[in-house]
């Protein structure tokens, strides 16, 4: 199995640091906690207790794998070699909505640390996509679900 580079800023990993060494400490402590406490109830065979928290165990197993893979292929940006004159990972772009005549700033991430509720669109998504390499000033067309969206990056900057 090949394992995809993943990108991220110096914040998104320290984010999933975190995150992995909450897992790893409180949460497989809390888990474990409660399946001794269901085991304690008797007969597993129809314990829902005993089986939801041998769910939950498998999902929180489950994601450290996920984290620990993810920050071994981690690539992170160092934020003195993000550029302002093109778009990139680690750029905070302004750009106009053309059809709507509306200013929005993106932060640029790598798909782990998307976010569009905070505005951290991935660079592999279509806005994101269309937005990586491009300069000041320039139109791009953005192929979306209902065609095609027309923004102009209006700022680039770290």
């Amino acid at each position: 199995m090949v394992n995809k580079e993943v990108v991220l800023t110096y914040e998104g990993l320290q984010k999933l640091e975190q995150e992995l060494e909450f897992l790893k400490t409180v949460k497989r402590r809390e888990v474990a906690e409660r399946i001794k406490q269901a085991l304690s109830f008797g007969d597993i065979s129809e314990n829902s207790e005993y089986d939801e928290a041998k769910n939950e165990q498998a999902q929180v197993e489950g994601r450290i794998v996920q984290l620990e893979n993810m920050l071994k292929n981690a690539k992170v940006i160092d934020e003195d070699e993000v550029k302002t004159d093109v778009v990139g990972v680690g750029s905070k772009v302004t750009i106009l909505d053309m059809e709507f005549n509306e200013e929005i700033e993106y932060y640029i991430v790598g798909s782990a640390e998307a976010n569009p509720t905070q505005f951290k669109i991935s660079n592999e998504s279509p806005v994101g996509r269309a937005l990586m390499g491009k300069k000041k000033g320039t139109v791009v067309d953005v192929i979306v679900p209902d065609g095609v969206v027309k923004y102009k990056i209006i700022d680039i900057k770290k």
